[in-house]
């Protein structure tokens, strides 16, 4: 009997865990984003402003910062637009600052952000690489068919599914018990970082955090499911972009963006990189695929302004 029950509260955990049932994120009151924060110079927002009549907004990824868009936003500016790389807020903070923050409070600030930029220009692009490449698409479920949608939209490596025996895709089987761990310990080895010298091809530029933020993974991995669901709404144009060996983010999301999206003008790019010591994620960071990857990029927009 014992034997039953242990296993019993066993499989509820796993499944508590899994699918998170009754989770929300708990503090949603609105935060601004603190460059005067930032733990390295190298973390602030980014902005390039010419006068420019579009502008395109550049959304950094989870744990990251905008310095992944260093290349990429002299790119766009030099290009003509204005270009606005937002430090979501939290990121670029002291540890202890960061743990208080959620996924709902980043979005929300970008929305507060995207809005604002919108009503300043007729043309306006957002592009966002993994998490910044999920709000990027979220964004685009939520503006698409308003009086604000975006001109378009680019994700690059964004995850729409974590762990799904259904789409063949895990993340990290770890996570199913990651809220239980919660409970105990929020972090583990979490510490700011300013750059990655045993990296290569720029990544060794990576600025940002490393170590395990749970519960600000747990509240990343719960707003995943309703951006899947919801990808039907994206009908503005669309360009959804990956590397096929992804070690941070399984290339099946980007199959699963590809078929359940309902954009009007949606473009598509699997690339292949070499052999580097990096995880092939954050692709306008590399040196060896930025400069060629950014002239797509920058193709793509040209026909939507």
């Amino acid at each position: 009997m014992w034997l039953i029950i242990i296993f019993s509260i066993l499989v509820l955990d796993i499944l508590w865990n899994t699918f998170l049932w009754g989770y929300k994120d708990r503090n949603i009151t609105d935060i601004e984003s603190d460059d005067a924060a930032c733990f390295c110079e190298e973390a602030k927002s980014i902005t390039l402003k010419g006068n420019n009549t579009k502008a395109i907004i550049l959304v950094h990824g989870y744990p990251s910062s905008p310095r992944m868009y260093e290349y990429s936003a002299k790119r766009f500016f030099e290009a003509g637009y204005d270009v606005y790389v937002p430090l979501l807020p939290g990121f670029g903070t002291d540890v202890k600052e960061f743990e208080k923050t959620n996924f709902t409070q980043w979005f929300n600030y970008l929305c507060r952000y995207y809005e604002k930029i919108r009503a300043d220009y007729p043309t306006v692009f957002v592009l966002g690489t993994s998490m910044g490449g999920l709000m990027t698409l979220k964004l685009g479920e939520l503006y698409c068919n308003t009086p604000k949608a975006p001109n378009a939209l680019v994700s690059i490596a964004a995850p729409v599914v974590y762990n799904s025996i259904r789409d063949h895709i895990i993340t990290d089987w770890r996570f199913s018990f990651m809220r239980t761990i919660a409970l105990f310990k929020p972090t583990f080895a979490a510490k700011t970082v300013k750059g990655n010298p045993k990296s290569e091809d720029g990544n060794e530029l990576w600025t940002g955090y490393s170590g395990l933020f749970i519960k600000q993974g747990i509240s990343l991995v719960h707003a995943m499911p309703p951006v899947r669901k919801d990808l039907g709404k994206i009908t503005c144009p669309l360009f959804a972009i990956q590397d096929v060996g992804d070690k941070t983010v399984p290339f099946g999301n980007l199959k699963i963006i590809q078929k359940e999206n309902k954009s009007t003008d949606f473009k598509t790019l699997e690339t292949k990189m070499g052999n580097f010591n990096h995880t092939h994620h954050a692709l306008l960071l590399y040196r060896s695929i930025q400069g060629e990857l950014t002239d797509t990029i920058l193709d793509f927009l040209k026909d939507k302004e």
